[in-house]
C-alpha cells in the first residue's frame, strides 16, 4: 500500500553507491540480501552495478569488509528463507483460525431456535 504524503527522494553519495556495488560482488552474496541491508531497491543497486561496470560511477570507495565465509553467508540466506516460509504459514494460519472461528458463529446463530416447534394434529 503506498505511503500518503510527498515522495522522498534521496540522493546518496557515489563513495555510498561503490560500497555497495562492493558488497554486492562478494561470492555468495545475492544482490536482494544487500539492498535490504541498505535499505534500497534492490533495482537501484542493481544499476549502481551496471554503471559501476560501464565506467560512469567513479570514486574512491570505502574499503568493504573483508568477505565473511561462504558458508555463514549460505546459512543466513538459507535461514531467511525458512523464516520467509514460516511467516507465510503463520499467515496462513491467522486467516484459517479467523475463518473457523467466523463460521462456528454464524453456524451457532442459525442453529439456535427462537420458537417453539409446532406439532400436527390429525383430524
Amino acid at each position: 500500500m503506498p505511503r500518503s504524503g510527498p515522495r522522498t527522494v534521496r540522493q546518496y553519495s557515489d563513495e555510498f553507491k561503490l560500497t555497495a556495488v562492493r558488497l554486492s560482488q562478494q561470492p555468495g552474496v545475492m544482490v536482494k540480501t544487500v539492498a535490504t541491508a541498505l535499505m534500497i531497491h534492490p533495482f537501484m543497486l542493481s544499476k549502481w552495478r551496471k554503471d559501476a561496470r560501464e565506467g560512469r560511477l567513479r570514486g574512491c570507495p570505502r574499503a568493504a569488509p573483508p568477505p565473511g565465509p561462504a558458508r555463514e553467508i549460505a546459512q543466513l540466506a538459507a535461514l531467511e528463507r525458512k523464516y520467509a516460509a514460516l511467516q507465510e504459514e503463520h499467515d496462513l494460519l491467522k486467516k484459517a483460525i479467523r475463518f473457523c472461528s467466523a463460521r462456528r458463529a454464524t453456524a451457532s446463530r442459525s442453529s439456535k431456535r427462537t420458537t417453539a416447534p409446532t406439532t400436527r394434529s390429525s383430524a
